[in-house]
């Protein structure tokens, strides 16, 4: 777009009986067809007038005001000083009347006479260089300054003799991440999740995390996610993109694999590395060794079963089975190493938003007995649910990696 727009420069000198110094001010972007009136509202909306019934008036360098059809004759009918031709703001464009390096004043509430020192810059303005769109009226695209309230009141209440209010003790919850209550909001409950899902219900599914908290089990959505993105991608395209972005920020182990494999299905493109339908469940069931005898197991890379090596070893898998004769068919995984658990319960720790719990928890994990210590905390604590479901996504996440580590996508 060719430069075409006016940057006018917008100073506010003082009003209400006093003159402010520093001046704060606006810099707005204004097109050939704003006219005076629509500048005025622009003005008063960013210097934060809340209350636009006063008049509003502009005198320029040759003595012409500009008001409302309505006052404008009055403001025009003085008897005294030189006779004023008054316009009609509504009417009159500015950028027909004032041109680069011109100053004019504008006036808001002729009782308390807050008064703006107005320029005309060099040059023309882009907006959308300046702004990015290209508005349909006047736009400040820069700005300094705090503007005073046009009744003086510094609170709701001022009568302008009462003392200043105390400081609250303790910042306001939206300054410090604690708004809105979420500490109030469910769990996202796993049971139905795992129901939708084995139903193939989208809808089920995506009533089921709707208004819960998901981030202790984001990996456990992923296979209800790509249904749900299959079924009704109308409806689940904003919230996959939303658990896209927290496994992102997230960033456990699994997260960004997982990730990627939703941001393929938005995209509707093949998933990295060989898509498996893996019981991502079972295993991490195999692969966290909940099974007191397991060694590991085997993944089959044709369908996609999880096998105990245990079951094998024992011969309780109830398949003839023989991993040596089809070497290629068989992708043999071991346990995870026990840090991985010290680890969970660090990372859970970590996300808790009392400072002070916080601290405590992290004392129950340093030295001998950190597990007997930490299980006893968050039973104490009311968090045995959180820390459960939070635990299990821990684990579905490595399983995840173990996958992605052998070039196998499963969602």
């Amino acid at each position: 777009m060719a430069k075409t727009w006016l940057s006018i420069k917008v100073e506010l000198l003082g009003g209400g009986g006093t003159e402010l110094w520093p001046r704060p001010g606006r810099t707005f972007a204004l097109g050939p067809s704003h006219t005076f009136e629509d500048l005025a509202e622009a003005i008063n909306a960013a210097f934060a007038r809340w209350d636009h019934s006063h008049l509003s008036v502009f005198t320029l360098s040759d003595g012409r005001i500009l008001a409302d059809e309505f006052n404008g004759p009055e403001l025009g009918n003085t008897a005294f000083g030189p006779v004023q031709e008054v316009l009609d703001y509504a009417r009159v464009k500015v950028a027909r009347t004032v041109k680069a390096g011109d100053e004019f004043k504008f006036t808001f509430d002729l009782g308390d006479d807050w008064t703006h020192h107005c320029t005309v810059n060099p040059g023309k303005v882009d907006p959308l260089e300046v702004l990015g769109i290209k508005p349909a009226k006047p736009l400040a695209y820069w700005g300094w300054g705090a503007m005073p309230d046009q009744y003086g009141r510094r609170w709701a209440d001022d009568d302008g003799e009462a003392p200043t209010p105390p400081e609250p003790s303790e910042p306001h919850p939206m300054t410090r991440g604690a708004w809105p209550n979420t500490v109030e909001t469910p769990l996202v409950d796993d049971a139905e999740v795992r129901a939708a899902t084995a139903t193939k219900d989208a809808d089920r599914f995506l009533s089921a995390i709707s208004g819960s908290h998901i981030d202790e089990a984001l990996q456990q959505l992923g296979a209800g996610m790509s249904m749900a993105l299959e079924q009704r991608r109308d409806r689940a395209e904003t919230i996959a993109l939303s658990v896209l972005n927290r496994l992102t920020f997230r960033a456990f182990p699994g997260d960004g694999e997982l990730a990627d494999a939703l941001l393929a299905k938005l995209r509707s493109e093949p998933s990295p590395g060989l898509e498996l339908d893996v019981d991502i469940e079972m295993l991490s069931i195999i692969h966290e060794g909940m099974i007191d005898e397991s060694t590991g197991g085997y993944i089959d890379l044709e369908t996609g079963d999880v096998i105990d090596a245990a079951a094998i070893d024992y011969g309780d898998n109830g398949d003839d089975i023989d991993i040596e004769s089809e070497p290629d068919r068989w992708l043999g995984f071991g346990r995870s190493e026990t840090r991985a658990a010290w680890e969970d319960m660090s990372a859970f720790i970590g996300r808790l938003r009392d400072p002070a719990l916080r601290e405590r928890g992290q004392n129950t994990i340093e030295g001998q007995g950190a597990f007997r210590r930490f299980r006893s905390f968050v039973d104490d604590n009311e968090l045995l649910d959180r820390w459960h479901m939070f635990s299990e996504d821990r684990k579905f996440g490595r399983a995840r990696a173990l996958l992605a580590e052998n070039d196998i996508s499963v969602i």
